[in-house]
Formats: C-alpha cells, sequence, structure tokens
C-alpha cells in the first residue's frame, strides 16, 4: 500500500496510531461538532454537501454507504434528495453517532439510515454491496488512504459510483493565501475556545495541507482501479467533489 504524507500527520503528540487518536478527538469534539462545521464555513458545508449529492444524481444511489460519516449530515441530505431504499452511516467515534441517531430520528428518517460503528479501513460488508459509497471530509482522516478506498472499491457494485467531498488547496492569489491564514490561524484558535480541544482544529489545518487534492487525488483513485474519474473545485478551491466509478 502506498504511504501519503497525510498519513503520518495526527491530531495529537502520542505513540497510539493516528486511528486511535481521531476517534479519541472526534468523540471528545461530537457535541460541539454540528455547530463549529457551520460556524466557521459560513454555512458552506451545507451547500458543499448540496453541490456533491447533485454531482451523482443521476446514479442509482438506492444502496448507499456514507463513509466516516460522522454526524450524519451527508447521509441524511442524500435521504432528502435520493430517496434511497437503505444507507449504512459508518463512524469510528461512537459519540458522533449517537448525535447522527438522534438527527436521523428527529428528521424522520431513522428506519432509512442506519448508523453503525466500524473501520473505514476494514469494512464488514460483502463484496459489491452497494450502488454508492460516498464520504465528506472523512477519507483525509484514515490512517491508510489507499487501504481506505480499496475497501470502498470493492464494497461497490461494478458500474457504482464514488463520491468524495474533501477540502483541497486553493491556487489563485488572494484567496490562497487567504484560505491559508484562517485555516492556520483563525479556525483553530476558535475551534479551541468552543470545543475544548487544544489540538482537534490545528490538525484540520495540517491534515488538509497535507492530503492529496485535484488531480493528485484523481491519480490514487485512478491507481485503485477506478474509472471515469473527474473533480469539481468549489468555493475557489476550498474543496473539491471526487466522483468515479467502478
Amino acid at each position: 500500500m502506498t504511504q501519503f504524507k497525510h498519513d503520518n500527520v495526527t491530531p495529537y503528540e502520542s505513540e497510539e496510531g493516528k486511528k486511535h487518536q481521531v476517534k479519541s478527538m472526534f468523540d471528545s469534539i461530537a457535541r460541539s461538532y454540528d455547530f463549529l462545521n457551520h460556524f466557521l464555513s459560513l454555512g458552506s458545508d451545507i451547500l458543499w454537501r448540496k453541490i456533491a449529492l447533485n454531482k451523482i444524481a443521476s446514479y442509482s444511489n438506492k444502496q448507499i454507504l456514507d463513509v466516516a460519516t460522522g454526524t450524519g449530515d451527508l447521509a441524511l441530505e442524500a435521504c432528502k434528495k435520493f430517496a434511497p431504499d437503505h444507507i449504512y452511516a459508518l463512524d469510528i467515534a461512537v459519540n458522533m453517532l449517537e448525535i447522527g441517531k438522534i438527527k436521523a430520528k428527529k428528521a424522520g428518517k431513522d428506519q432509512i439510515i442506519e448508523f453503525e460503528a466500524g473501520d473505514s479501513e476494514d469494512l464488514q460488508f460483502e463484496d459489491h454491496r452497494f450502488d454508492t459509497v460516498m464520504s465528506s471530509f472523512g477519507v483525509r482522516n484514515f490512517e491508510n488512504l489507499d487501504k481506505g478506498l480499496s475497501e470502498m472499491y470493492r464494497v461497490l457494485k461494478p458500474g457504482g459510483v464514488i463520491m468524495v467531498l474533501e477540502f483541497s488547496r486553493p491556487r489563485v492569489f488572494p484567496i490562497k493565501q487567504l484560505y491559508s491564514f484562517y485555516f492556520k490561524y483563525i479556525l483553530p484558535t476558535i475551534g479551541k475556545w468552543i470545543s475544548k480541544d487544544n489540538k482537534a482544529y490545528h490538525y484540520l489545518y495540517e491534515s488538509s495541507s497535507a492530503f492529496p487534492c485535484f488531480e493528485e487525488f484523481l491519480a490514487v483513485l485512478n491507481k485503485i482501479g477506478f474509472k471515469n474519474s473527474r473533480y469539481y473545485a468549489l468555493s475557489f478551491g476550498i474543496c473539491s467533489v471526487y466522483v468515479a466509478e467502478k
């Protein structure tokens, strides 16, 4: 398996592996996670998810796996957009899942979305199980990106679609400079103040800075075996939607 720079970026200075640290971090910030997402992005994360799902609207989307679901925002939006038969919403952070369950029940979608604790790099599903495998702001947290994406490929039906929404790095002046300053200094300060976690939002900057984006991420997908891969840069490249088929 290929090792990527971001695979070694961890939230804390600890001898524990990245996977364990990521789980601990998200369990720690679960209660403030949704508020901070919406507040720090000025609500853009909601729009980004809608746009991302629009990019795969022409596919079947009946049996869906949402990898690294967090509190289930993408799964809930997919319910409204696609009327799927079933969505498995998977995450390693159980505190995030508990919030997702509450949100799904409140929205009347708890019979469609099944929240499940599990390892995204060791999916407990048979081959060719899903029409759609998707993730928003999750694959960057994989301990091994190749392994996680290979598992997503394995459980996807032939002809099925993968969609990944993830932070990227703007290329144009002055967005590039403003983005870097905001992510490096402003966002971690506010995140620390509200979440009470000293490292979580520094990790967001560090992991996003190291993550392969644009053509580099498409190359990763292609190497695993995906085809017809493409990306759509959103908000001047602050984040990107990646779509590919099996």
